[in-house]
C-alpha cells in the first residue's frame, strides 16, 4: 500500500483509548485463507462497506468484504457519531456554478434522503444505537455569524423543506447551552448515535444475509483478470467480477492507481469525559442532549451522550506521530475547557483521533472508477458519513450489478474526483490553509 501519512497514522495507536470500542463488543472475524471466488468483492468494512454488501447479499449477489484490521476499524468506528446532513463542502452557489440549479436540489434531496435512510435502516434492523438528539445545532462564534443565520435559515427551509430555529443569545441558556456562544440555529433533519452499536447491527445484518466478512485481510492489489479481477491478500487470492472500493481516509495511492492524488485525509481528534453530575451540568449550565457544532473554519462539534459524559471534537494535527497526537489532544482539551469553565476539573480519561477524507472538488465520489469497468469506487464524505456513507453504500451496490441506482444518485455523487495539485505531497497545502483558518476564526 501507498499511502500519504506515517505507519503511525494507519496504526492502532490513535485510536487506542476510542470510548465507542468500550461500549460494544464486536466478534472477530475470520482472516482470509485460500483462495476464494465471489461475484463482488468490497474492500473496506465501514459504513460504506458493510451498506453494499449487506444490500447486494441481500439480492443473492455472493459478497466478500476485505479489511484490513477490523469491522469499524477506521472512521466509522471513531468518529462523533453524528449522523446529519452533509457529505460535501460546497455551499448552494458553489453547486449551481457546478451544476445548476437542478444539481443543487438533487443534492441537497439527497443529503436529506441519505439521513432518513438510516433512520429507515436502524429502525428495520431493531438496532439500539442510543440514539438522542432532535436534528443538530449551529452556533455562533460570533455576533456576524447569527446575522448569517437568519440568511441561512431561508436557504434551509427551502432545500430540505423543513424549518429550522433561530435560537438568540440571550435565549440559550434556557435550552441548556450555555456556552457563551452568540445564537444558534436549529436544523430539525438528524441524529446522534452511538457508531459502533450501528456498525454492530450492520456487520449483522450483512452476515445475515451472506456475505462473508474477513478481518486482517488487507487488499495489497487489483488486477485485471478479465473476466473480473484478481485481489491479492497475505494469505490468498481474490476472484471477483465486480470490485468496491469504500476506504475513504484510508484508501492507498494504488488501490487503485487511478486514486493517486484525488484524495486528502485529514485529522479529527475527540475526547470523552468521565460521566457528569447534575451539579455540574447544573453549574456549567449545559444539560442539552443536542448534537451541535460551531460556525468556526476549524470547527469543533460536540454532544452530551445518554450516560452524561460530554463528547468533543476538533480537526486534528497536521502530521502523524507519537507526539503531534499528544498536542492534538492536548488542543481539544483546552479547547474544551475554553468552551466549557465550568468542567476545567471533569476528568477526560477517553481521547483518539482518525482520518475524515476531503476531495478536491469539495464533494464526495461514488461510482464507476473511469477506464476501468467493474470497479467501483465510494469516499470522500468531509466527516458526515454516517448518513452520506451508509446511503452511498446503497447506491454503489445497485451500480455494482449493472443498474441505474433506485435511490437518488444526483450528478455532484457521479462527478470523478480530480486531482490536488503537488499529488503525494498534497498535505503540504495543509499548513497554510489551517493557518488561514485559524486567522479566520478569530
Amino acid at each position: 500500500m501507498k499511502r500519504i501519512y506515517s505507519g503511525f497514522a494507519y496504526s492502532a495507536a490513535p485510536r487506542a483509548n476510542c470510548w465507542w470500542d468500550r461500549t460494544c463488543d464486536l466478534p472477530e472475524r475470520p482472516t482470509l485463507q485460500g483462495d476464494l471466488t465471489c461475484d463482488v468483492a468490497v474492500i473496506g468494512a465501514g459504513f460504506t462497506g458493510l451498506s453494499a454488501a449487506m444490500h447486494l447479499a441481500k439480492e443473492g449477489v455472493s459478497v466478500a468484504v476485505l479489511e484490513a484490521e477490523r469491522v469499524g476499524w477506521g472512521a466509522s468506528g471513531r468518529n462523533g457519531g453524528f449522523c446529519c446532513l452533509g457529505g460535501g463542502m460546497l455551499d448552494n452557489a458553489g453547486l449551481e456554478a457546478r451544476f445548476g440549479a437542478e444539481g443543487r436540489r438533487d443534492w441537497r434531496a439527497t443529503e436529506a434522503a441519505s439521513v432518513r435512510f438510516v433512520q429507515d435502516l436502524i429502525r428495520e434492523l431493531g438496532i439500539d444505537v442510543d440514539r438522542h438528539s432532535e436534528g443538530e445545532t449551529r452556533l455562533a462564534h460570533r455576533p456576524s455569524d447569527f446575522e448569517g443565520m437568519k440568511r441561512e435559515a431561508e436557504e434551509i427551509e427551502a432545500d430540505y423543506d423543513v424549518t429550522p430555529r433561530l435560537i438568540k443569545a440571550a435565549d440559550l441558556p434556557k435550552e441548556g447551552m450555555n456556552a457563551g456562544f452568540h445564537g444558534g440555529l436549529t436544523t430539525p433533519v438528524g441524529f446522534a448515535l452511538n457508531p459502533r452499536k450501528y456498525l454492530a447491527g450492520l456487520a449483522k445484518a450483512a452476515e445475515d444475509a451472506g456475505a462473508r466478512l474477513f478481518e486482517g485481510t488487507p487488499a495489497h492489489a487489483i488486477h485485471d483478470d478479465r473476466p473480473g479481477f484478481s485481489l491479492d491478500t497475505p494469505q490468498g487470492r481474490v476472484r471477483a467480477g465486480r470490485v468496491i472500493v469504500a476506504t475513504n481516509g484510508y484508501s492507498s495511492e494504488d488501490l487503485p492507481d487511478w486514486l493517486r492524488g484525488r484524495y486528502m485525509p485529514t485529522q479529527s481528534s475527540v475526547i470523552v469525559t468521565r460521566p457528569l453530575t447534575q451539579v455540574e451540568l447544573d453549574a456549567q449550565g449545559w444539560t442539552s442532549a443536542q448534537a451541535c457544532y460551531d460556525t468556526r473554519r476549524l470547527l469543533h462539534y460536540f454532544r452530551l451522550m445518554p450516560d452524561r459524559r460530554m463528547l468533543f471534537g476538533v480537526r486534528g494535527g497536521l502530521l502523524s506521530n507519537p507526539r503531534s497526537e499528544k498536542r492534538a489532544l492536548a488542543r481539544a482539551r483546552r479547547d474544551f475547557e475554553a468552551m466549557f469553565p465550568s468542567w476545567k476539573h471533569v476528568e477526560t480519561p477517553h481521547g483518539w483521533s482518525g482520518m475524515v477524507c476531503i476531495a478536491r472538488d469539495r464533494m464526495p465520489f461514488v461510482g464507476p472508477v473511469p477506464g476501468r469497468e467493474g470497479l467501483f469506487a465510494s469516499l470522500c464524505y468531509h466527516g458526515n458519513g454516517v448518513a452520506m456513507g451508509s446511503y452511498s453504500g446503497a447506491v454503489v451496490a445497485e451500480l455494482a450489478q449493472g443498474r441505474k441506482p433506485s435511490r437518488l444518485y444526483p450528478q455532484p455523487m457521479k462527478t470523478p474526483l480530480s486531482r490536488f495539485e503537488l499529488g503525494r505531497f498534497r498535505r503540504a497545502v495543509m499548513p497554510p490553509a489551517y493557518a488561514a483558518f485559524a486567522l479566520a476564526d478569530r
